[in-house]
């Protein structure tokens, strides 16, 4: 009997070494990647409880670690919880204006539409300004993808096409502050706000194809006019709510490719297809769900779908038909 309860010892120090060890490495970066100001109270809060988690191994008894690793997670987990998202930080340059937008009637009021001109990614001069769009006359929703390395992870947005010839990009990004680069791992936590940011295509995918020099590929979605509508709608609606109702992002839960799928009303079983974590392939799903021109096969569809500049260009007035001169559904209607 010694001999069994000795081993089932053995047994629970060891889960709980590694439940310690998951808990203080997730709770520790939690902490670390927060908004915690001053920045000394946020290093220093990381230390301490990278220590008090450590402590727990040396106590000797089960049921006294479980007990003080229990304690440390309700601590953690009442400020995670109550930790709450601001739309009163010291913003990046290019997201310190929130876009907005009501609806009245069949117009829809848009505020804010942001227009940077760039002269390199970082020396820019932002610019807003306010528009109204008919519902009646929203003609389109097409599908923008745009790659800064490799093929796996893309940033992918939607631009709202209209048949007098204007498009409305709204791209649902992280909201930095200006203290702070971009980091996938920051992501994970409460580091950045969520943000729904609506821009000139000038801007929002100029930037990318001028500035950056991503490679970036624009598809046209295959939607019944109810459909455009009511995904447009319901992008206006989190809109609106965000400039009173501020969100964190999450690299994982809230990115920019879920949120898409959140605001087209997307069955759950497609928010965990593995192309949605891998947003390179992104588009692939959208292919396979008939969301695209089938007339191709994939491959040959997203090559002529990618987005050609002259070198040395940079976006003017005519941008938005410029990047559509030679792309397949453009080709087809001539």
């Amino acid at each position: 009997m010694t001999v069994q309860r000795s081993f089932i010892h053995r047994h629970i120090k060891w889960i709980l070494f590694f439940i310690t060890i998951i808990f203080s490495v997730y709770t520790c970066a939690a902490i670390y990647y927060s908004t915690l100001e001053p920045n000394s109270l946020r290093l220093g809060a990381t230390a301490l409880y990278a220590l008090l988690c450590l402590a727990t191994l040396y106590l000797q008894k089960p049921q006294r670690q479980l007990t003080a690793l229990c304690s440390l997670a309700t601590c953690f987990f009442i400020w995670f919880f109550t930790d709450a998202p601001r739309n009163t930080r010291d913003w990046a340059g290019e997201y310190a204006v929130l876009a907005d937008a009501v609806q009245e009637g069949r117009i829809v009021h848009v505020k804010n539409i942001r227009n940077i001109t760039y002269r390199s990614e970082t020396d820019y001069t932002p610019h807003y300004y306010n528009a109204d769009f008919n519902l009646d006359h929203l003609s389109s929703i097409d599908l923008v993808t745009s790659y800064w390395a490799g093929n796996s992870i893309a940033h992918v947005f939607l631009s709202f096409g209209f048949d007098d010839g204007r498009h409305l990009a709204v791209s649902i990004e992280t909201r930095r502050q200006k203290k702070f680069g971009y980091s996938t791992i920051a992501g994970f936590f409460h580091h950045y706000e969520l943000t729904y940011v609506t821009a000139d295509e000038r801007d929002l995918i100029g930037v990318r194809t001028d500035i950056r020099k991503e490679r970036v590929y624009l598809y046209r979605l295959n939607l019944s006019p109810q459909t455009r509508e009511a995904v447009f709608k319901n992008y206006l609606n989190e809109i609106h709510l965000l400039t009173t109702q501020p969100r964190w992002y999450n690299t994982l839960m809230d990115n920019c490719t879920t949120e898409i799928l959140a605001r087209a009303n997307a069955r759950p079983r497609y928010r965990l297809d593995w192309r949605i974590l891998l947003s390179g392939y992104t588009a692939s799903l959208a292919y396979d769900l008939g969301l695209l021109d089938t007339h191709y096969d994939f491959a040959t569809l997203h090559r002529l779908s990618r987005i050609n500049r002259p070198e040395n260009a940079t976006p003017d007035a005519n941008y938005s038909n410029e990047i559509r001169e030679s792309l397949p559904f453009t080709l087809d209607n001539k």
